[in-house]
């Protein structure tokens, strides 16, 4: 056939990538004991491997595609988002692990929602906690779906539906089988391809645009100018208010903080934050430029949609050697697979601890795992069907998601790791002040200059920290004993 013919490296890329997800799910599966290894790993993972894979979750579809295309409609202030991720990623290493490692131990906490309620001793604000975290996943997931959907349709002139199956397919495979320990072992690898991807795509559309110095003779084009304001497609409090909640949530979504649950100790902890730090610095250093150098290279008018910028660049034949592009498309596969499966085990985790389980407690740890799976295969499956229409375009849908997290999480689980102060109360008022001003902030009439999420965020600060205050604080002893002056590193105490 000549469709095979000519996109036979791709196929084969992307059968060999298939067969490595389908070895660490059986691998993972091997390792499965129960509910704490599908979950999280069974407590006991590496920082390097960690550090590798907080970095791959992260760094998907939505990077590859949407902010790496997001600069030829932003300008150069969107160039402000890899400083952005380098930041929060590290602060989310120095300020959230550790705590959080230790304190969910404790609590035997294996979910981002159970830590809550455990922590206020509110199963009233674990249930909302989990709603939100379903919410937020499907809108992201949904961005995710779209972006891999993109590729492939202008890569391998395939339909978009048919684009949507396939990665529908490989996911739940090797996510319902291998659990955390499949998804953290095929992050390696993917960690490690999405490195190269970034230095081949960058240094491929450099030379195409006529080398590093072309960025500056944008300028000179028509409409050139316009992308170095820093107002270039809306206020730049607003354009702020995209970056900060999508790379905030390093600290409060719980696809990422799953990775704290799972290190074995504080010197695990140490690897995985240097190592993170150093790719989200060297990874998205050189994505985010990529929109601005395409205005050298594809026509005028003919992007219609900048998550389409990254597809057209792998399609045009001047750009990219057959062999590199191939190589391109299979790791931006491979980087929608690391977010997606991180998303769908946290989803399939959360519904089912923190919802199902609230009402079925005495299930066995087997039937635990074998319901998680069929929760992994149906989320997948709704999300497959929202992305065949989706609601909005990548950076949109993955910015409210974040917002979401920001806004109503920020509180509660920072706030919950360093103030003694805090309960069921201030918890829920934050989730629901957070929500509530993301949704109406734009109807108010000065709204058009700053984005939701800042007023979100103050809100459901203010609204916990008047609530912890005047209100009563869980005096568990599990809890006084976590804020003791000198707390004991459990991890080190279960391993001595």
């Amino acid at each position: 056939m000549p469709w095979i013919r000519e996109h036979w490296i791709v196929l084969l890329l992307l059968a060999l990538y298939t067969a490595l997800m389908v070895h660490h799910a059986v691998v993972g599966k091997r390792r499965t004991q129960g509910m704490v290894d599908y979950y999280i790993g069974g407590r006991g993972m590496g920082g390097l491997a960690l550090g590798l894979s907080f970095f791959a979750t992260y760094a998907s579809t939505n990077s590859f595609v949407g902010f790496s295309g997001q600069a030829y409609s932003y300008g150069v202030a969107w160039l402000l988002m890899a400083p952005c991720v380098v930041l929060f990623s590290w602060i989310a290493w120095v300020w959230i692990a550790p705590r959080l490692r230790r304190f969910t131990a404790a609590l035997d906490s294996v979910t981002i929602p159970d830590f809550i309620g455990f922590r206020y001793d509110s199963d009233a604000a674990r249930v909302l906690a989990a709603l939100i975290v379903l919410f937020a996943s499907f809108l992201y997931m949904t961005a995710v779906f779209k972006g891999i959907g993109n590729l492939l349709e202008t890569f391998l002139d395939i339909p978009y539906r048919v684009a949507i199956l396939i990665v529908f397919v490989i996911v739940v495979i090797y996510t319902a089988v291998g659990g955390f320990i499949s998804v953290v072992r095929t992050d390696v690898v993917q960690g490690v391809v999405m490195f190269f991807a970034a230095v081949f795509l960058f240094t491929g559309t450099v030379n195409a645009a006529g080398g590093i110095g072309s960025f500056f003779e944008v300028r000179s084009q028509p409409g050139g100018a316009e992308l170095f304001a820093w107002d270039t497609a809306m206020p730049f409090l607003v354009l702020l208010g995209i970056m900060v909640p999508t790379t905030m949530k390093f600290m409060v979504e719980p696809r990422q903080l799953s990775r704290f649950y799972a290190l074995r100790d504080q010197r695990e902890t140490r690897k995985g934050m240097l190592v993170s730090t150093v790719l989200f610095f060297v990874v998205f250093a050189l994505l985010v430029p990529i929109g601005i150098y395409a205005h050298r290279i594809l026509p005028s008018g003919s992007v219609l949609d900048s998550d389409l910028v990254v597809p057209m660049l792998l399609s045009e034949g001047a750009v990219f050697h057959p062999a590199i592009g191939a190589f391109l498309l299979v790791a931006m596969i491979a980087a929608a697979m690391s977010s997606l499966d991180s998303v769908l085990l946290v989803m399939a985790s959360t519904c089912h601890r923190d919802l199902v389980s609230m009402w079925r407690p005495s299930m066995s740890d087997r039937a635990v795992v074998r319901s998680t799976r069929m929760y992994v295969g149906l989320f997948a499956f709704i999300t497959a069907l929202i992305a065949l229409n989706p609601p909005g375009g990548i950076v949109a849908l993955t910015a409210f998601s974040g917002s979401l997290y920001a806004a109503c999480f920020l509180p509660s689980i920072v706030l919950g790791l360093y103030w003694r102060r805090g309960n069921g109360q201030a918890a829920m008022a934050s989730f629901i002040i957070g929500v509530g001003v993301l949704v109406f902030w734009k109807y108010l009439p000065w709204a058009a200059g700053i984005h939701q999420v800042f007023p979100a965020m103050f809100g459901s600060m203010l609204a916990y920290a008047v609530l912890s205050y005047r209100g009563a604080s869980n005096d568990a002893p599990s809890i006084t004993r976590l804020f003791a002056p000198e707390p004991v590193d459990l991890a080190r105490e279960s391993t001595s």
